[in-house]
């Protein structure tokens, strides 16, 4: 695709009330309804008009310590979605299911149910879990070394896929008169025996509209990169600068060659938490507002876990203590080191660090005028630093509501967005091509 007709591609990230740590304190937040499916279908309907690609929802199979103040609980995504699907007709639907502490054939069938029900618009964020806490939740003392979890995922990714191809396209029949309801040659066993897995199959659904739901990923460590080059359509990755940005973008494409892909074949979509003002001063008012009603205790508790180190001891007007080294960080390795480099570069103390996670967790939080945001998107994507961008509202509903009403026609002004869908499916907002069926006659022949 040439620069002239290269458009942005927008993906909503939904967080409950909000991604800002207060969102749920915030007087225009509902955190009554974060567990009514009425709230979520009005998200997804208000991000569809916006002709948004897709929404996503995160999800972490324990909760810590810190829920006397954090909001960041909810529904089950593949329930919720499933929900959704059924008040959308376009936008795209993607859930996180974790690698580490489920089963294949569960994921497989879960995910081509969703894929039928939405007719196409399933996505998946594939995630190898990041907390210890995790694995207390099913029957295990610690959580699997990070490197194992990723040989994990390379087998999971490998028998799900091998699942959705157990169906060939054209294996339902449905003659009456004969009596066939499916060729039982084109639906297939895998037999597969590895490692880890030892899976039989056939799936027991049809191939779905997608063939598989588009596959995303969030890591972005050396595993990470890795995983992403080999198997992702989509990266949501977190960097604070163009540079960063630019540098993470430009290495991670440069890794498709060796599975034999191409740069169009993978999306790369930085986080942006947007803080929306009339000018720039009301929407640094905003942000102010908003860190003002962050509590100390629970960003301290987030960043030790994150860093691996108790923060409660030491003071917060002054700087982070010595840190372990990245090598004995067993959790999310990539946010650990943004956060590090972050404290350091605009050398921050405690306190001032803690406000600068507040609004995305590591992802770039940027306050301004619709205009200013919109000219803060462009940049990154013109300049080699995204295809696009996770869209992650402070609060909601209000939030996306400010987003899409100033910021997404303004890109649409620039010919930066899509004014209309031209697809049905996600695959097809995305640009990606339906996988062909590895079993079919086609792909042997090739």
């Amino acid at each position: 695709m040439s620069q002239l007709t290269r458009q942005l591609h927008l993906n909503l990230f939904i967080m409950n009330a909000g991604h800002h740590e207060a969102a749920w304190r915030h007087s225009s937040t509902e955190p009554q309804n974060i567990t009514d499916i009425r709230y979520f279908q009005r998200l997804a309907k208000t991000a569809e008009a916006a002709k948004f690609d897709s929404l996503f929802l995160a999800d972490g199979l324990a909760i810590n310590n810190n829920i006397k103040h954090g909001a960041f609980v909810g529904l089950e995504p593949f329930t919720l979605l499933s929900a959704l699907a059924s008040v959308t007709d376009h936008i795209g639907l993607i859930g996180t299911v974790s690698t580490t502490y489920n089963e294949p054939f569960h994921v497989a069938r879960k995910f081509a149910s969703l894929d039928h029900i939405s007719k196409g618009r399933a996505g998946w964020n594939i995630v190898t879990s990041g907390s210890a806490v995790e694995a207390n939740n099913f029957s295990k003392d610690t959580h699997l070394e990070h490197s194992k979890r990723y040989e994990r995922a390379n087998e999971f990714l490998k028998v799900t896929t091998g699942l959705w191809d157990s169906w060939e396209d054209d294996a339902l029949i449905i003659d009456r008169d004969s009596g066939t309801f499916a060729d039982h040659q084109k639906v297939r066993s895998i037999n597969h025996a590895g490692d880890v897995f030892k899976v039989r199959g056939p799936l027991n659904i049809p191939r779905s509209p997608q063939g598989y739901p588009v596959l995303v990923q969030a890591g972005s460590s050396e595993d990470g990169k890795e995983f992403a080059a080999q198997y992702a359509e989509a990266i949501f990755t977190a960097q604070q600068t163009l540079t960063e940005a630019q540098h993470f973008y430009s290495d991670v494409k440069s890794r498709l060659v060796k599975y034999g892909r191409t740069p169009e074949q993978l999306l790369i979509l930085p986080g942006i938490c947007p803080i929306i003002g009339s000018s720039e001063s009301e929407a640094k008012e905003k942000e102010q507002e908003l860190n003002e009603l962050t509590i100390i205790d629970y960003g301290l508790n987030q960043l030790s876990n994150m860093l691996n180190v108790d923060l409660f001891t030491y003071p917060l007007d002054g700087k982070l203590p010595e840190l372990p080294r990245l090598e004995e960080i067993n959790g999310n390795k990539s946010r650990f080191q943004l956060v590090v480099d972050l404290a350091a570069r605009e050398d921050l103390t405690i306190r001032q660090l803690l406000h600068r996670l507040a609004g995305g967790r590591g992802h770039r939080t940027f306050a301004g005028t619709a205009v200013q945001i919109a000219d803060q998107l462009e940049e990154w994507f013109v300049k080699g630093g995204s295809d696009g961008f996770n869209v992650m509202p402070p609060y909601l509903p209000a939030g996306l509501e400010e987003f899409a009403e100033q910021v997404i026609p303004e890109l649409q002004r620039r010919g930066l967005f899509r004014t209309s869908y031209t697809g049905s499916t996600l695959r097809e907002h995305f640009g990606l091509e339906r996988p062909v069926n590895q079993y079919s006659s086609l792909a042997v022949s090739n």
